[in-house]
């Protein structure tokens, strides 16, 4: 089957691409550029690549009609905590428009079946050892926010007959190949090497939490394994499955000393923190339940902290050396 991938440029949405293709399954990338990169795309040559917004009405009717698909698989929006914070307008925007303009051009064009790429964020500040699929949704953050109102939309579309998996991933982190790894520096392990590279000491926002070491506590899953989840997703609505949520995580925590610990280990540098604050509204503990997954759909996460920090690592120095033989006028 063809899948259009919105967002599919980006870190996570590559990889899915990339997963897709190695097992089968046709892909065209929609993708706006604004946080992708088409060099994650190489290698991919039967894969269209539409650059636009999936906001654009038009464009998406353009696109189904020009390139028939028998699903969706959506990553495409804004994806950072802090900036919807800042500006929760544009997630709304972005982020809920965007799902709404999608799904108007799927029921026009006759495409029943989406895999929506969700968030941890949506639970906000859970209180139990394992967060699952059934506990309560109460994001604190616009950025959750509107990934619960994207999951809304996709749920109460099953008046028209759409089939939707949502996909609440918690902390992705590694790389699947050298040229597909996290270029961004908001997530904690690309964070920490951005840190070593400027000779800073990388920062431990608290280190009071009720948790063994006094740091916070996430699970953290490769990015390869995000991308199984979705393609073990795409499948089963394939195969007529009517769709529904679930955890994308290892099920079990690393703290975030623990990680530090690790990528010193790796990379054989000083990763002793700076500890700061709390940040508002941080929780101690977020692992995910994962029974579910694993029951209905046969997936489970399989690659540890090491692999994801190692894989993270090569690729970050592999595109610091591709940034360093680029002409000084040359956009990285």
């Amino acid at each position: 089957m063809r899948w259009l991938v919105t967002g599919g440029a980006g870190y996570v949405g590559a990889h899915v691409v990339h997963a897709l293709v190695a097992a089968g399954e046709g892909a065209v990338v929609l993708d706006d550029l604004s946080a992708g990169d088409v060099g994650r795309l190489a290698g991919l040559p039967g894969v269209p690549l539409v650059v636009g917004s999936v906001r654009d009405r038009a464009l998406l009717h353009r696109v189904l009609a020009e390139h028939p698909v028998g699903g969706v698989v959506h990553l495409a929006g804004r994806k950072q905590v802090a900036e919807s914070v800042a500006d929760p307008l544009r997630y709304y925007g972005e982020n809920v428009d965007g799902v709404l303009a999608l799904l108007g051009a799927c029921r026009e064009a006759g495409v029943y079946r989406v895999v929506f790429s969700s968030s941890a964020a949506v639970y906000g500040l859970p209180g139990t050892d394992r967060v699952a699929e059934d506990d309560d949704c109460r994001p604190i953050s616009p950025y959750g926010r509107t990934k619960l109102v994207g999951e809304w939309a996709l749920r109460d579309s099953r008046s028209w007959g759409l089939a939707a998996m949502c996909l609440r991933y918690f902390n992705v982190a590694g790389a699947g190949s050298a040229h597909l790894g996290d270029r961004g520096t908001t997530n904690l392990v690309p964070l920490v090497f951005q840190a070593l590279d400027e000779g800073r000491r990388p920062v431990l926002f608290g280190a009071d939490h009720a948790t063994p070491d006094g740091s916070p506590v996430r699970d953290f899953v490769h990015v390869s394994d995000v991308a199984e989840a979705h393609l073990a997703a795409a499948r089963a609505l394939a195969g007529g499955h009517p769709g529904g949520v679930y955890n994308v995580g290892c099920g079990e925590g690393s703290s975030v000393r623990q990680v530090l610990r690790v990528v010193g280990e790796v990379t054989g540098r000083d990763t002793s923190p700076e500890v700061a604050g709390r940040r508002p509204g941080d929780p101690a503990r977020v692992v995910a339940a994962v029974d579910r997954i694993a029951a209905d759909l046969g997936f489970r996460a399989r690659c540890d902290l090491r692999s994801m920090v190692a894989s993270a690592w090569g690729a970050w120095r592999w595109d610091a050396r591709r940034r360093a033989a680029l002409p000084a006028d040359q956009p990285a």
